[in-house]
């Protein structure tokens, strides 16, 4: 199953060579990874780091086209691609159009650990946060 979350490109988004510069990138990708954990966990956008603290470890994304200035928003797709013992890893792309036939613009692999909330030391993943992302997952 994948997730779609719309982000509106903002002036203050643009570079000199008037396209979004490439650290605009992993802003769009975090709003969406929020919205999506989010929604994985049926619980409100903050309320998923009290339930399921994790950390970022590893991010990589792939720029295949430049994002311009425009009204209508691009959409962030996110899925899970994989779920370990206390790590999972979501893929995610930036697109703009209809899910069969997006004009893609950046991929991207984002690797989450999962972490105590007081010593963020690291912890095996609870069967109910695990259950709720292999939901998600795709190849």
């Amino acid at each position: 199953m994948t997730f779609r979350y719309p982000v509106l490109v903002r002036w203050s988004d643009i570079d000199s060579y008037d396209h979004v510069n490439n650290v605009r990138y992993f802003d769009y990708l975090q709003e969406a990874r929020i919205a999506f954990l989010a929604q994985v966990a049926e619980l409100p956008a903050a309320g998923f780091f009290d339930v399921y603290p994790c950390v970022l470890v590893s991010q990589t994304v792939d720029y295949l086209r430049p994002i311009v200035l425009r009204h209508p928003p691009y959409d962030v797709e996110v899925w899970v691609q994989a779920v370990g013992t206390s790590s999972y890893t979501l893929g995610s792309r930036i697109v703009d159009g209809p899910e069969d036939g997006a004009a893609v613009y950046a991929k991207a692999t984002s690797v989450l650990v999962g972490v105590e909330a007081v010593t963020h030391a690291k912890r095996a993943l609870v069967d109910a946060e695990r259950s709720a992302l292999t939901r998600y997952l795709r190849d």
